[in-house]
């Protein structure tokens, strides 16, 4: 390391340090605030978000890297940190520090005004903050747009590069017409599953247990994580011992169990980041699309399989009690595995998961690209869902309300959800000659299946991008032919 890294490595932590701030301050209010603290704890938010972009864009932050490259001599590691922070100073650089600071109190407070909409069923009521957040979002992407880019194309570019409108309407193109017709076929040949089991009278105590269960199960460290409840189960972290997920607690258990397994993925994804690039701008996922794919990937290739379950059931069986007690393990199977077109993206099942995901592409897109009013987004999203999915939202928190996404500017983070789904499904192709998943999980070894994730993907945290992995772990360039096939196989049984 040369001693212009060293003073560069000073500057970047001091950087870090507000940003896990600023992570603290948004897992606590999502979780344990009380309701009235969000206005004021906004404060404190945007505070920090403009402390933390004067850092990034400071004339310390611009020396020290100006230095490192004048006197060279950087492993591929401190390069490759080097970059991501010249990214990142270009991209804070054009926004003004008091819209970066306005911006984040709005987030801040936003979310609180969705989720009391969502409780109250009235988009309206989140609509003017909605179409404040749009605007923000628009006008930050043309800031930031090189000459003759689309401003949802520069959003798309934050969660996952590489993949353009142009990539992601092919991509989509592909799953609308493979899909919608083997959900219709499968839909029918699913009628006469019993789920019903899955929503009796299960007391708070037993879900709590199985989610602990679960989690420890898949491979989620108590003693660098933690978790609680929240509207909307996410995870984050502040660094790799310290990985926080959440989950919700509902009338049907198979919801907060595969919400479970499914942050489990994630946290897993931060929990096995190399320690030298924790806590540096390299020290996250490679992208929301590979983040997606981790979690997607315990979730539903891994925790919806037979060989999941059959070393674990009789266990989950004797938390919950009757009558899941009482439910053989292939009724237990076909119920979680049913496909039935839904209102909910994140209880939806494995085969019409990408459709949820497509609307609100096609969505956010129409908002972006083409001035759509907010206030029409209710009424687009409710024929959009009757002409992929053949149902209806009876109210706006089943629509337009359902997820939190808009509420805190995630603008492009949705197609990393189908993304995810598809790199899932191409490494799962390629981990299969490799090993035989089946028998380790039938043996309860899933602890070969996170060594080789963990050497294969997680402990490179951002230093190589999502179709650098792919590359490297299956010979070849992303393609969505493996999602297809696997969803082909499985449901066309």
């Amino acid at each position: 390391m040369n001693r212009a890294f060293e003073r560069f490595e000073a500057v970047m932590e001091k950087a870090m340090a507000l940003q896990a701030a600023m992570t603290l301050f948004e897992w606590d209010n999502e979780t344990l605030a009380p309701k009235e603290a969000d206005e004021y704890t906004a404060k404190t938010i945007g505070s920090l978000s403009e402390q933390y972009r004067e850092m990034m864009v400071s004339e310390e932050m611009r020396g020290a890297a100006a230095a490192c490259c004048r006197e060279g001599g950087l492993s591929g590691t401190e390069e490759a940190m080097l970059k991501e922070v010249k990214e990142e100073m270009e991209r804070l650089s054009c926004i003004p520090a008091g819209e970066y600071r306005e911006f984040a109190k709005l987030r801040a407070v936003a979310t609180g005004v969705w989720a009391k909409a969502k409780e109250e069923q009235d988009f309206q009521k989140f609509a003017p903050m909605l179409e404040t957040i749009v605007e923000y979002q628009k006008r930050f992407a043309s800031y930031q747009a090189k000459e003759g880019q689309k401003l949802y194309d520069v959003m798309l570019d934050s969660y996952e590069k590489d993949f353009s409108m142009e990539a992601l309407d092919a991509f989509f193109g592909e799953l609308r017409e493979a899909l919608v017709p083997l959900q219709r076929k499968a839909q029918k040949a699913c009628a006469d599953v019993d789920d019903s089991f899955l929503s009796a009278d299960y007391p708070l105590h037993a879900q709590e247990e199985a989610a602990r269960f679960l989690a420890e199960y898949v491979g989620f460290d108590f003693n660098r994580g933690v978790m609680a409840v929240s509207a909307h189960p996410f995870t984050t972290n502040l660094h790799n011992h310290d990985v926080r997920i959440t989950t919700h607690y509902r009338k049907r258990i198979d919801s907060s169990i595969f919400s479970v397994i499914h942050e489990t993925g994630h946290a897993l994804y931060e929990l096995g980041i190399r320690d030298d690039l924790t806590q540096t701008v390299l020290g996250q996922g490679s992208s929301m699309g590979m983040h997606e794919c981790q979690s997607r990937f315990f979730e539903n290739i891994i925790g919806r399989s037979r060989a999941f379950w059959e070393p674990i059931y009789g266990r989950v069986t004797e938390i919950f009690g009757e009558p899941l007690k009482s439910v053989a393990l292939d009724d237990f199977l076909a119920a979680v595995n049913r496909t039935a077109p839904g209102l909910i993206r994140t209880e939806a099942d494995e085969l019409s998961y990408s459709l949820h995901v497509l609307i609100r592409y096609e969505i956010e897109k129409m908002l972006i690209e083409d001035d759509v009013p907010v206030t029409d987004l209710p009424e687009i999203w409710n024929r959009k869902y009757e002409e992929y999915l053949g149902v209806r939202p009876g109210n706006d928190a089943e629509g337009a309300l359902q997820d939190i996404h808009w509420s805190q500017g995630s603008f492009g983070y949705f197609p990393s959800y189908a993304l995810g789904s598809a790199f899932g499904a191409q490494i799962y192709f390629h981990m299969k000659k490799e090993m035989d998943l089946d028998r380790l999980l039938r043996e309860g070894r899933l602890d070969v299946i996170r060594a080789y994730l963990r050497e294969r993907i997680h402990q490179y945290g951002k230093l190589k991008t999502s179709r650098e992995l792919l590359r490297e772990i299956t010979g070849e360039d992303f393609s969505p032919k493996y999602y297809i096939q696997y969803l082909k196989d499985k449901y066309g049984r």
